[in-house]
């Protein structure tokens, strides 16, 4: 579709009743939200990344060696 005619599209938008306006507008959120490249953080998702970085600082990361082991450990 071309911009000229996204713009007659809207243009007509403008005369549909106001729910079907608003069935537009959550299809286009929900395009939308499939086709984004940034990826939003949930409060969870916040929270383990802190929780992570904090881990990081205070050098509570199991060495290579130790996940190292801990696969082998698994695999056999």
């Amino acid at each position: 579709m071309k911009k000229p005619e996204l713009e007659l599209l809207l243009d007509r938008v403008s005369t549909w009743p106001s729910a079907a306006q608003q069935d537009l507008l959550d299809s286009i959120a929900e395009i939308e939200s499939r086709h984004d490249l940034i990826y939003r953080l949930s409060d969870g998702d916040r929270i383990a990344v802190q929780r992570g970085l904090t881990d990081l600082r205070e050098n509570r990361l199991a060495s290579d060696e130790t996940v190292a082991a801990l696969f082998n450990r698994f695999r056999t």
